[in-house]
């Protein structure tokens, strides 16, 4: 017995380096998406999200599109792939315990009208003497052939208020994952930011204050694009009218306001007044620049026996992402062991370190705690987007079911 005990603890050591070592090596293909070919001759950075967006090894894709990285840091943590052509950062999101990732690069076209907004929803919540306002845009890009959108100098652009101070702007591929941007400023309260709108839906946050003096104030959204529909969200202790918005009763226990096709370069003037309860958001680090690191806000952990139909236990950890300025640096990501992948679901990944069984455990229980944060704000945008009218019932449904065995799985694991 005690040599078979000696066997077994020397195969479960041999185990251990065999999957340390494996999680060391990335394999990867770069793709052109127009094309539909290979990529070759690509530039490809792996980046360390941990302590910092820090790029630790670069590769140029061969004939076949191929590259490879060996790194110790892979498998054990969340790292990026970004890939960059003809001067666009192109990033896929490499999850622990994953060996192989494909990136996705696109031709790139300066013609606006590859984009359009199917929807804009705009958060109210006071914080102190000012009221922090998060907006947040579903871009929807249908070129035929697939190219990403993009331009220097700025191919999304927006406007805040003349009394508002810009905080913080993410932006989100198809692959789910923000990035924190750069604002370039072009005067007059109009920003814009220089981001690949990628073939398929993306999504653009930003977040500013104004002040809030005797918790009453005059907004005037402002509009650069024809949006399907404007959506306005507030707690209900607040009072909320503007032109032309219509209420539509409480969602996730929100009051929900709504306007139908907004024209484009138009200003409409909300009135907020009233309190809300403060926000319990998670901690918060934020990155900076195109490229800095995609992450996802912090919330509390919820209890994972049962998430309601309509989810009404949600809408802190959304309304808390925004009113915590988006924190979606590179810190935050580090942090976690999931992150988001193609499909807007998260996975959690596995890690192989040496850390004893009492830091494993409690690896395993942080990794759980954050992909369920990552899962609820993922469903309870889902909802948003189904009353916006940008999902179909049949894509709803698809996409509630993934997530919901997401949630299972977790719940198994």
């Amino acid at each position: 017995m005690k040599q078979l005990g000696k066997f077994c603890a020397a195969f479960a050591s041999f185990l251990f380096f065999a999957v340390s070592a494996l999680g060391g090596v990335l394999h990867g293909t770069v793709k052109n998406g127009t094309t539909g070919k290979a990529a070759a001759g690509v530039e490809v950075i792996l980046i360390q999200l941990q302590g910092g967006m820090q790029p630790v090894a670069t590769s140029k894709t061969d004939a076949q599109g191929q590259f490879s990285f060996n790194n110790p840091s892979l498998g054990a943590q969340p790292m990026l792939v970004r890939a960059v052509y003809k001067g666009i950062n192109f990033h896929q999101p490499v999850p622990p315990g994953r060996s192989d990732v494909e990136v996705s690069i696109f031709e790139p076209t300066t013609d606006p009208k590859m984009i359009s907004v199917a929807s804009r929803i705009v958060f109210f919540q006071p914080n102190g003497v000012n009221l922090t306002v998060a907006e947040e845009y579903s871009i929807q890009n249908n070129s035929q052939p697939p190219q990403a959108y993009f331009r220097a100098d700025g191919n999304f652009e927006f406007v805040i208020p003349e009394n508002a101070h810009l905080q913080q702007i993410a932006a989100s591929g198809p692959t789910g994952m923000p990035v924190v941007q750069a604002p370039i400023d072009k005067s007059k309260g109009k920003f814009a930011i220089a981001y690949a709108l990628r073939p398929g839906q993306s999504t653009v946050r930003y977040s500013y204050e104004v002040p809030y003096p005797g918790d009453t104030a005059t907004v005037k959204v402002a509009t650069v694009y024809p949006s399907v529909r404007l959506l306005v969200v507030a707690s209900p202790t607040m009072q909320i009218s503007g032109d032309g918005l219509q209420s539509g009763g409480q969602e996730q226990g929100m009051s929900v306001y709504g306007r139908e096709n907004v024209p484009a370069n138009n200003v409409m003037v909300v009135n907020v007044s009233g309190s809300a309860p403060p926000l319990q958001a998670g901690g918060s680090d934020s990155g900076g620049g195109q490229g800095a690191q995609d992450a996802q806000g912090a919330a509390p952990a919820a209890n994972i026996q049962s998430i309601p139909g309509r989810l009404d236990v949600l809408k802190w950890p959304l309304i808390a992402g925004f009113g915590a300025i988006f924190a979606l640096g590179a810190m935050l990501l580090a942090r976690k062991p999931v992150v988001a992948v193609a499909g807007g679901l998260p996975v959690a990944g596995s890690t192989a370190t040496s850390a004893p069984p009492s830091a494993a455990l409690s690896q395993v229980d942080a990794a759980v705690g954050t992909s369920l944060d990552a899962l609820k704000d993922q469903m309870f945008r889902l909802e948003l987007r189904r009353q916006a009218g940008t999902i179909s019932e049949e894509e709803y449904t698809r996409e509630r079911a993934r997530a919901e065995k997401v949630l299972r799985d977790l719940v198994r694991g």
